[in-house]
């Protein structure tokens, strides 16, 4: 029973690495490099929630909407003035990871700055949970799973049945073929970042319903969301929730023989498992370097 509770845990906390990696997962395979300012943007989507439902009192679910609106909001501001002019001078990936890296403690540290560096929680009393089996999960966990099975399903449609996502599709394949259909590519990249924050966003709301907030939870969703993203195949959203899955149970049992303490080693040793003997993950595609060899 132990090891099913175990396994249940690992896929409430998988459901929101999933959403994490597809957010990744969208700006690499459209930009192609490794952005970390989603992790700065989960953040500010889990503080914006606790300001406007804590401090301002607003019903929870406006105070969801404002804070995936303030997400999308910033995550736009952030490429229009800082990424676009970098990639109008030809920066290279290493380039732009560096830079979003900076975007990220930068805007984690305008959170330190505003709310400090105590730890936040939306104040929710701690209900029973519900016991199948002699697994307990708690009606909010199973709402959490849910939530990210139903936005991957209508990611998937959106990717796969809509214009835009049809034209997302494109400019990730290739820019230049795209630019040659009518997709303006600097414009896109808006509707890059717009989908990206939107997931992220809610992986951050259903955090703050959940757990206590803290300014630098943002180091830790960019250890999951990349490392989920990398199991599951860099750049291939669909599998973004199958790595992120593997990830929430293999930490969660792990756990099991080592103490609570070690879950973010375990994810980092996994990363560096992938990285050095399957880079392109369970179902990512093979680098040119793969095939030839």
């Amino acid at each position: 029973m132990i090891i099913s509770q175990l396994i249940v845990n690992g896929l409430i906390a998988g459901a929101t690495y999933a959403l994490i990696a597809a957010s990744f997962s969208i700006i690499f395979n459209s930009l192609k490099f490794m952005d970390l300012s989603p992790g700065a943007f989960f953040v500010i989507a889990a503080f914006s929630v606790y300001s406007f439902h804590v401090i301002f009192g607003l019903d929870l679910f406006i105070a969801i909407l404002i804070a995936l609106l303030i997400v999308i909001i910033v995550a736009l501001l952030v490429n229009m003035f800082v990424y676009r002019p970098l990639r109008k001078k030809k920066a290279n990936s290493f380039i732009m990871l560096l830079v979003s890296f900076g975007v990220f403690l930068f805007l984690t540290g305008v959170i330190l700055l505003i709310f400090g560096a105590e730890l936040r929680s939306l104040g929710f009393p701690i209900v029973k949970g519900y016991e199948f089996f002699g697994i307990i999960i708690t009606k909010f966990q199973i709402i959490l799973v849910l939530t990210s099975l139903i936005i991957f399903a209508l990611l998937n449609l959106f990717m796969k049945e809509t214009k835009i996502g049809k034209a997302m599709r494109a400019v990730s394949d290739n820019k230049d073929i795209a630019s040659t259909l009518g997709i303006n590519f600097e414009r896109f990249t808006n509707v890059i970042y717009a989908v990206s924050a939107i997931l992220v966003g809610i992986a951050g709301v259903l955090i703050a319903v959940e757990q206590n907030l803290n300014h630098d939870m943002g180091f830790t969703v960019v250890l999951k969301g990349i490392t989920a993203s990398v199991v599951g195949g860099i750049g291939n959203i669909p599998a973004a929730l199958i790595g992120g899955f593997l990830i929430g149970i293999v930490e969660n049992l792990g756990i099991w023989f080592l103490p609570s303490g070690y879950k973010d080693a375990i994810s980092f040793f996994i990363l560096v498992l992938f990285l050095l003997f399957r880079p392109r993950g369970l179902f990512g595609v093979k680098t040119r370097e793969e095939v030839s060899g």
